[in-house]
This record gives C-alpha cells, sequence and structure tokens, in this order.
C-alpha cells in the first residue's frame, strides 16, 4: 500500500466512513474505516468524515493559453473601448511592465458596446503612459477576436491594426504566445497547482499546438499533476499519424498520464464575434461563418476516422450543430460536438442517436447571458439547452474551455444547476441539470471503486446539498491524481 486515506465518505455509499488503499494508480482496497493497516512506508492521510469523490476533468481547456492568461490584464469589466484602453495606460505606466514584450490584455467582450475599437485607440494609450510603439494585443473573451495597434500588427504580421476575427485573430494569438514563451514551465506548474486545488485530476488539452509532444516533455520535466487528453489539430495530424498515434495512444515516456486525444475541428465561430453560425440572422444582419463548404466537412471527418481518430468538432450556432451532428452521421466520425451553445429542437435528440457527445461549457452561459439576451433574443430560450440536451440523452461533459473561463469546476457545476452567480435571477432555468447530472458530467471516472483510477478529490461539504455561494466556492481538502497527492490543505 503506498497510500491510506482514511475517514471519508462516499457519495454513493454508506454514512460509515471508509478507507482507500491506493496501490500505484489505481485504489486498490476500499473498507470500513479502521479495518486496513498502513504497510511500514505507506502515506497516510486522515479525512474525519469529510465527503470522496472521484478527482474532477475539465474536458475542454487551452491550457498554455490559460497559463499565460492568469498574469495578464483582464479588462472584461470595460463597458466600452475608451474604458479598456484606460485601464491599459495605466498598466502601460506601472513599473511592473516589460517593455521589451507586446502587452497583452484579456477578456473584452465587443458585442455590448456601442462602437467598433480602433487600433488608433490603444495607440493613443501607449502614447499617454511613456511607451509610444509599444505592441498591445487585447484578445477577446471568447478568443475569436483581437484588437491591436499599429506596432502589434506590424510585429506579428497582421493584416491590419484594429479587430481582426476567425483565422486571423487566432495567428495573431499563437504569434504572441511564441515570443511569451520564456518562462512558461513556472506559469504552468502555478497553473497546474490551482487546478489540483479545485479537485482537478485530468484534463483535455486544446491548445493550438503538438500537444502529445508538449505534455510529453512536461512529463519529463516533472509538470505531471494531471492526466492529459490531448488534442491534435490538422497542422499537426500528419505528424501524430508519423509517430503512430490515434485516439486513445498512451503517450511513450509520460508514466501513463498522457493520451492522445481528439481532432480539434471548427465548424463555425463564436457568439460574441457574431460568427456563431446560425439559422436566423443576427441584428443588424449576417448569420456567422462557416469554416467549411458543402462536403468538405465530411470528407475531413471521414479521414480523420480512417486514421483513428474521433473528432472534437467547435460548432457553437444552431446551424453549425445541425451541420456537425450531419457530418458525423455522414462520415462515421465519433467524437463530441464542442460548445453547442445553440441547438434547434429537432437537432436535441440526435446527440445519443448518433453517439455524439456533448462537450459544454457552463460558465459561459452566465458570462454571455447579456450578451445572448442582445444577439439571441428571440432564441435564447433553446441557447445553453444543458437540460434539453440531458433530457434528449445526450451525454454531458463539462469543462471550462480556459482562458475563456476559469479553470474551475465547481463554477461549471454551479452554472449547470442554479443558472446565476450572483443575485441576479437565474438565466433560463427551464435549461438547468440537477445537481446529480453536474457532476457527473464533470467527474473523470464514474465512481470511486475497487481497481478504479486512484483519482479522487476530498470535500468539506456534501455538492448534493450545498447551496449556490458554497457550491461555487468549494472547499478541497485533498486531492490525488494517478494514485500522488497533488494538492492538501492540512
Amino acid at each position: 500500500m503506498t497510500l491510506l486515506v482514511r475517514g471519508v465518505r462516499l457519495l454513493d455509499g454508506p454514512d460509515a466512513p471508509v478507507d482507500l488503499a491506493i496501490e500505484g494508480d489505481r485504489i486498490a482496497r476500499i473498507a470500513p474505516s479502521g479495518e486496513l493497516s498502513p504497510g511500514a512506508d505507506a502515506q497516510v492521510v486522515e479525512l474525519e468524515g469529510r465527503w470522496a469523490t472521484p478527482g474532477y476533468a475539465d474536458h475542454h481547456v487551452h491550457f498554455t493559453m490559460w497559463a499565460k492568461h492568469l498574469s495578464r490584464l483582464d479588462v472584461s469589466a470595460a463597458r466600452e473601448p475608451e474604458d479598456a484602453a484606460e485601464a491599459i495606460r495605466v498598466a502601460l505606466a506601472s513599473e511592473h511592465v516589460v517593455e521589451h514584450t507586446a502587452f497583452v490584455a484579456r477578456g473584452f467582450q465587443d458585442a455590448l458596446w456601442s462602437h467598433e475599437p480602433t487600433g488608433a485607440l490603444l495607440d493613443g494609450a501607449a502614447l499617454a503612459a511613456g511607451q509610444d510603439g509599444r505592441a498591445i494585443v487585447v484578445v477577446s473573451h471568447d478568443l475569436h477576436t483581437v484588437w491591436l495597434n499599429e506596432a502589434a500588427a506590424q510585429r506579428f504580421g497582421a493584416p491590419r491594426a484594429g479587430v481582426l476575427r476567425e483565422d486571423a485573430a487566432f495567428a495573431v494569438e499563437q504569434a504572441v504566445d511564441r515570443e511569451a514563451g520564456e518562462g512558461e514551465d513556472e506559469l504552468v506548474g502555478a497553473a497546474l497547482a490551482a487546478a489540483a486545488a479545485r479537485g482537478v485530476t485530468a484534463i483535455t488539452d486544446l491548445e493550438m499546438a503538438d500537444n502529445p509532444s508538449v505534455w510529453a516533455g512536461r512529463i519529463r520535466r516533472g509538470l505531471d499533476a494531471v492526466r492529459v487528453t490531448a488534442n491534435v489539430y490538422p497542422e499537426h495530424l500528419a505528424l501524430s499519424v508519423a509517430r503512430r498515434e490515434r485516439t486513445g495512444t498512451v503517450v511513450p515516456d509520460t508514466e501513463g498520464l498522457v493520451t492522445v486525444g481528439s481532432l480539434k475541428l471548427f465548424a463555425d465561430g463564436a457568439l460574441n464575434s457574431r460568427t456563431a453560425l446560425c439559422h436566423e440572422p443576427y441584428p443588424g444582419g449576417g448569420r456567422g461563418h462557416a469554416v467549411y463548404g458543402e462536403g468538405e466537412l465530411e470528407a475531413v471527418m471521414a479521414d480523420a476516422h480512417a486514421k483513428g481518430f474521433s473528432v472534437a468538432l467547435h460548432a457553437i450556432g444552431d446551424l453549425a450543430v445541425q451541420r456537425a451532428l450531419d457530418a458525423f452521421e455522414a462520415s462515421g466520425a465519433r467524437g463530441t460536438v464542442e460548445h453547442a451553445q445553440l441547438v434547434a429542437p429537432g437537432d436535441l435528440p440526435r446527440f445519443a442517436e448518433l453517439g455524439v457527445g456533448a462537450s459544454v461549457h457552463p460558465e459561459h452561459a452566465l458570462d454571455d447571458r447579456d450578451v445572448t439576451d442582445s444577439l439571441w433574443a428571440d432564441r435564447k430560450s433553446r441557447a445553453f439547452p444543458y437540460g434539453a440536451l440531458a433530457d434528449a440523452g445526450a451525454a454531458l461533459q463539462f469543462g471550462s474551455d480556459a482562458p475563456v473561463a476559469p479553470l474551475d469546476p465547481w463554477f461549471a457545476i454551479s452554472a449547470a444547476v442554479h443558472r446565476t452567480r450572483d443575485l441576479r435571477e437565474p438565466w433560463e432555468p427551464a435549461n438547468a441539470v440537477s445537481i446529480e447530472q453536474a457532476l457527473a458530467a464533470s467527474w473523470g471516472s464514474p465512481a470511486l471503486v475497487e481497481g478504479g483510477p486512484a483519482d479522487i478529490a476530498v470535500l468539506d461539504d456534501d455538492p448534493r446539498t450545498a447551496d449556490m455561494p458554497t457550491l461555487r466556492g468549494m472547499y478541497v481538502a485533498l486531492t490525488v491524481s494517478a494514485g500522488r497527492v497533488t494538492h492538501r490543505t492540512y
């Protein structure tokens, strides 16, 4: 026995406390508390009747970007672009800014602004702060838009200053992250520790990178606090195939902690950027952005399926979701629709019928409730339809989409159950799910069982009876990932 967790209560077990004996990365024994004797070298953790659940999995995170965003200026509270520019001016004037790098801020939602931001506005902020010519990039809340000044456009090869969306925005974000590579391991280590402190034992990484290779290097360097499903993008698919990878392959030299995930594809854009593809137009016109032309998506997915990859397909608008399900059906591919923020009623049962998972991000419903009320006012009862998807039999998987929302499973769970996070009334509460459904969508494994993975979170409160504030701030006393203690508070 390498670890003995004593005196925990299981959500689906008897009221009496039990002990969990852990060998390697598996739960070897579950027995009434006091019946198991630790070996001479065993680590013993006394939990005094706290609640043990399976470890929590974030099924959709851009981990490197999240780690870097933690130290970037948040301008999400800006009501107009001038407010964001003023916050940036103040930050630029601070002695803590490193002048040889681009200044990067995050979190704006221009769909709620009365006018479009300009590159000249950011140039003015730099000039007023005494940093004329400083490159400034502001990444939107949904990551599908960037706002940059002339110096940043020149530095990162962007077509122009001002607002860029979709592929042009992604190119700038990747260039910014490459430049900010110094000190990355320290930032990633801090982000992993923060995730473990929230009970997270597994992530699915959708960073726009060669993720299997990136995480193999991190594990070798000791950044091993979570299990990782490393998704692949089309530009890296040939590399994965050359390495004989496919979905489910365990990446060598990672202690079994890293497996190859799905091929990540995009069907459309995002809500705030008004590029999510919809059946009905947005106010002012336009129905969004389709990434693929007719027949192209099905062909790409069929090729992925033939190469042994499942597909994680980004689809936010209801027309994009419909086309995504059509493509799964036509190609024979398996996988998930990522986001599914707007779903036509006729498409709800197709998730279960096709065996396609719904990988959703409940905190977005609260982040975007005002944007939705503005841009999808005529269809908001169908927006973020977690309850409707669950009722239709769809397999829900919860994630954060960090850095779009914080990497915190308790935010997602509470948002899905309560549909509010403050004193505002619950938003579209008919699409709430039960606490049991929310927990199941957030766990990395269905239950704590003998022979099962030793991925465990121990909580101070029973989440099934916790109110909204307690649920969002759930106190995690212990986290065990792959049999190793990654977080403890006493």
